[in-house]
């Protein structure tokens, strides 16, 4: 069942909040939660472990080893930035059915360029999905959290070692 509105901006905002998390901690600025079923639910939270580790990657990671794929298909992977293309075939192959992402990797690349630290794959996630064999479920970017969400980025790629 998909988010209401309101459900979104919540789970966004709680997102960025994991962002905000992992970014004091050194990490790079992204954040992602589970959301179960009912909408209301947060199952896992993951802020961002590395280049490789992506908040995404490891939380489907994670949900695939906790939780039965039938169930997580009704879940919503909601997550501040659109995900990158591994992130998008560890979501499917996780069997999570429903994304939400606030800002679009479109925006992220034009923010960091053609930054050492993020080499975007330019690459949208819709596509990436496209080339499956189930219907995965996409909402974003979403412009009511875009702003607060692109903050967290703003600064960060400028200060970090280009």
């Amino acid at each position: 069942m998909p988010l209401t509105h309101e459900q979104t901006l919540r789970h966004l905002r709680a997102a960025n909040a994991v962002a905000q998390a992992a970014l004091a901690q050194g990490k790079h600025p992204f954040g992602a939660v589970l959301v179960a079923a009912d909408g209301e639910t947060v199952l896992l939270q993951q802020g961002n472990v590395d280049g490789v580790n992506h908040a995404e990657a490891v939380l489907a990671r994670v949900a695939a080893h906790r939780f039965d794929a039938a169930a997580l298909w009704d879940c919503t992977l909601v997550t501040t930035v659109e995900p990158c293309a591994m992130c998008a075939g560890t979501q499917y192959w996780a069997h999570i059915g429903h994304l939400v992402y606030g800002m679009s990797e479109a925006r992220l690349l034009a923010m960091t360029g053609n930054h050492a630290e993020n080499p975007t794959l330019d690459l949208p996630c819709r596509e990436v999905f496209a080339r499956g064999q189930k219907p995965m479920q996409v909402v974003g970017p979403v412009p009511e959290v875009e702003d607060e969400i692109a903050a967290l980025h703003r600064d960060f790629w400028h200060t970090h070692g280009a």
